[in-house]
C-alpha cells in the first residue's frame, strides 16, 4: 500500500504557489505531478490544511442495517440460498451482490454446509472395509 506524501513537502508546494509560483513550476520544482500540486492547493484553500486524508480503516458491512432481518429470516427458513436472500433484499429495496450476502453470513459465522447425516456415494469408513482383488481371487 502506498503512503501519503509528507506534510512538509505538501506545505512547501502550497507555500511556493502562495508566493507566486505557478502550480506547474512548483510541481516541477518539488518533483510531484501537476495534478497533485493542484489538489493540494485546492485542499488548502477549502480547509486551510494540506494534511493527508485518513487511509485504510474498516468499512461497515453493506448489510449491517439488515442484520436482524437476515438472521431472523435464516432462522425461520434455514434452507434459503444466498441468491434467494439477495433477491428478497432487492424486493425490500436493498440492492446487494451475492458476495455481500455471503460475506455478511461468513462474518456472522452462519454456514450453509450440507448436513453430515446425508448419504454419500462412497464408503463412510464405518462399515466393513472393501477387500482387495487379490484377497477375493484367493477365496475363489
Amino acid at each position: 500500500m502506498s503512503r501519503p506524501y509528507s506534510l512538509d513537502l505538501r506545505e512547501r508546494v502550497v507555500l511556493a504557489v502562495a508566493e507566486g509560483s505557478s502550480r506547474r513550476s512548483a510541481a516541477r520544482r518539488f518533483g510531484v505531478s501537476v495534478a497533485t500540486a493542484v489538489r493540494w492547493t485546492q485542499r488548502h484553500r477549502q480547509t486551510g490544511s494540506v494534511k493527508a486524508s485518513k487511509m485504510g480503516g474498516r468499512r461497515p458491512f453493506a448489510l449491517a442495517s439488515e442484520r436482524d432481518w437476515l438472521l431472523a429470516r435464516i432462522a425461520e427458513k434455514p434452507d434459503l440460498t444466498l441468491r434467494a436472500l439477495a433477491a428478497e433484499l432487492a424486493d425490500r429495496g436493498v440492492k446487494v451482490s451475492y458476495f455481500a450476502v455471503w460475506h455478511f453470513f461468513d462474518h456472522e459465522g452462519v454456514t450453509f454446509k450440507k448436513k453430515s447425516t446425508r448419504g454419500r456415494t462412497r464408503s463412510s469408513g464405518r462399515g466393513q472395509e472393501a477387500r482387495a482383488l487379490a484377497t477375493v481371487a484367493e477365496a475363489v
